[in-house]
């Protein structure tokens, strides 16, 4: 599983320009089943995403087709983690 942070450098009102076309992306990703949850961190400097079966290059080689990343206005970090457990009946 890979933790993908986001990181805006952009205002906020410049990288929510971008939003809508950036959620859109994040739902075909997730559409493929790697992406498993996406959101916004509170407060609203960037947000995670939570993907499965894919390397870190291939979420980097999707990431650089990403609205946000396309416009400069966020920048991704990738970090593997290896769950000990999920609870599958909170999701």
């Amino acid at each position: 599983m890979l933790v993908i942070t986001s990181t805006y450098t952009a205002p906020l009102d410049v990288v929510d320009a971008h939003r809508d076309d950036h959620l859109a992306f994040l739902r075909g990703l997730a559409d493929t089943g790697h992406v498993v949850a996406f959101g916004r961190l509170h407060p609203p400097t960037g947000a995670v995403v939570l993907v499965v079966d894919w390397t870190e290059a291939e979420a980097r080689a999707a990431l650089a087709h990403d609205p946000y990343v396309r416009a400069g206005v966020a920048e991704y970090e990738i970090r593997e983690f290896s769950p000990a457990y999920i609870n599958r009946e909170a999701l």
